[in-house]
């Protein structure tokens, strides 16, 4: 496996920005926009790197904030699912209204579907759908990589009540994840990375 990630975390509200690219054909999406684009636009330019998608794991403000600055510079298409391109156009499902700045941002280039897969290079991209903390919230399986968004973090999970969270959805994302390798290195969208084995042994919301 090829597949390597750099994260940057100076976000609002320390929310967390991958880069995750395949190392033999240069190939890389970037996974959230909550942080300005100028540290991952550093590394991608040092490194030769070439991005091919920005994926959203959900709409929230303080993961999409920075979209334009990212389309501005990388011209990669914006991947999100239906429910999730709904959200960016509303203030209150995208909670910029909670942060007085409220935003209606733009519509996705590309709809994702629970196990579509993109490609970097040779390497895949499998896309989860894990609705809960929102209705299309998404994880993104890579190699021995899950990006969690705000579904499953360090000892803790994604809450339920901003925008059109659900806590029903949200306890059956987080069964299905907690069955899954527990190799698996969590990349959440908050915080420091974790694995699912970790997780199903430690945090107390994964008491099924």
């Amino acid at each position: 496996m090829s597949l390597e990630h750099k994260r940057f975390t100076e976000g609002m509200l320390g929310a967390n920005t991958y880069l995750i690219y395949d190392t033999e054909s240069r190939e890389a999406a970037v996974v959230d926009t909550g942080n300005r684009v100028a540290g991952c636009f550093e590394f991608t330019r040092e490194n030769n790197i070439r991005v091919k998608y920005i994926i959203l794991t959900h709409g929230h403000y303080d993961h999409v904030c920075h979209i334009e600055e990212y389309i501005d510079v990388y011209a990669a298409p914006l991947c999100c699912t239906e429910e999730e391109n709904r959200n960016l156009g509303n203030i209150r499902l995208n909670c910029s209204d909670i942060f007085d700045d409220p935003q209606e941002y733009r519509k996705a280039d590309k709809i994702l579907k629970d196990g579509d897969v993109l490609m970097l290079g040779r390497e895949e991209l499998k896309i989860i759908k894990t609705p809960g903390h929102t209705s299309g919230g998404i994880c993104i399986l890579a190699g021995k990589y899950i990006f969690t968004g705000d579904v499953l973090f360090y000892n803790t999970i994604g809450r339920t009540d901003l925008g059109d969270g659900n806590e029903t959805d949200l306890l059956g994302s987080l069964k299905m994840l907690s069955e899954m390798d527990p190799d698996l290195i969590i990349l959440p969208g908050h915080g420091t990375r974790s694995t699912i084995g970790r997780e199903k042994q430690e945090n107390p919301f994964l008491e099924f």
